[in-house]
C-alpha cells in the first residue's frame, strides 16, 4: 500500500472535490498560452469551471466555532458588527479562512493578534491572487495567521477590484509583512495604504504592468544564458 493511499484504497495525496453550492467566477477552455495555433495535444478542447468555495454553515466542526465565535464576541465589544466585517466564512479542505472587508482589515487583525482567546501572533505573510472572473473584486490578498498560544491556523481573505486595488496595510499590526506586502504590490498591483515604503522589490522601478496578473501579457524579453538563449514566452512554440 502506498503511503499515499488509506486503508479504503482512496489517494489522500490528491485534494477532495469541493461540495456543490460554490461560486462559478469563470469557465476556462483549452491549457494556459497563446490560442492561436494548431492543437497536437489534443488539451485544447478542455472546458473547466472555475469555482470558488461558498459560506459555510454552523457548525464549522472542531475549533474552528470556538475561534469565529471569539472573534464576533470581540469584535462586538468594539461596537463593530461582525457581519459588516466578516463577509463570508470559508471552510474548505479543512481550512478556516475569514473574508474581511477591506475597510476592517487592521482592526479585525489587531484583535485576532490581542485578544487573550484568540492570539494569532504571527503573519507569516500575504500572497496575491488575480481572478479576472470575479467581477468588481478581481484582486485579493491572502494573509496566512498563527496562534503560537494555540497551536492553530487560519486565513484572512480582502478583495478588491482591479479599478481600486487599495487595500490596507497590516505592517503596524504585523511588522513582517514589510516585504511581503512590496512583493504583492509590485507583481500585483495591490496598494497597501499606509506602508512604510511601498516600492517595487523586484521589477525595476519603471516596469510597466504587473507580472502575475492574469492578463499581463506572456511576451517580453529573451533571457540568455551561457551558450544559449531562452526566446520571449511569445515566440515559444504553443500547443494550445
Amino acid at each position: 500500500m502506498s503511503e499515499n493511499t488509506d486503508a479504503n484504497g482512496e489517494n489522500n495525496a490528491v485534494p477532495a472535490p469541493r461540495d456543490t453550492g460554490g461560486e462559478v467566477i469563470r469557465v476556462r477552455k483549452g491549457m494556459f498560452g497563446a490560442n492561436n495555433g494548431g492543437d497536437t495535444s489534443g488539451y485544447g478542447g478542455l472546458i473547466r469551471t472555475v469555482t470558488l468555495p461558498g459560506a459555510a454553515s454552523r457548525p464549522y466542526g472542531g475549533w474552528f466555532d470556538e475561534v469565529a465565535d471569539e472573534l464576533e464576541g470581540a469584535l462586538e465589544e468594539q461596537d463593530l458588527l461582525p457581519e459588516n466585517a466578516i463577509e463570508k466564512t470559508v471552510v474548505d479542505r479543512g481550512e478556516l479562512t475569514f473574508q474581511i472587508a477591506r475597510e476592517h482589515l487592521v482592526q479585525v487583525a489587531r484583535t485576532l493578534r490581542d485578544d487573550p482567546a484568540l492570539r494569532f501572533e504571527l503573519c507569516t505573510g500575504v500572497s496575491g491572487v488575480h481572478f479576472l472572473g470575479d467581477k468588481g473584486r478581481e484582486l485579493h490578498a491572502v494573509y496566512h495567521l498563527r496562534s503560537l498560544t494555540h497551536g492553530r491556523i487560519i486565513r484572512l481573505e480582502v478583495s478588491a477590484p482591479d479599478s481600486d486595488p487599495h487595500i490596507p496595510s497590516l505592517v503596524a499590526v504585523y511588522p513582517t509583512n514589510d516585504w511581503h506586502e512590496r512583493e504583492a504590490y509590485d507583481f500585483f498591483g495591490l496598494v497597501f495604504d499606509g506602508h512604510p515604503a511601498l516600492t517595487r522589490i523586484m521589477m525595476p522601478d519603471d516596469w510597466q504592468g504587473f507580472p502575475q496578473r492574469k492578463d499581463y501579457p506572456l511576451g517580453g524579453i529573451a533571457v540568455e544564458y551561457k551558450g544559449a538563449q531562452i526566446p520571449a514566452p511569445d515566440q515559444r512554440r504553443s500547443y494550445s
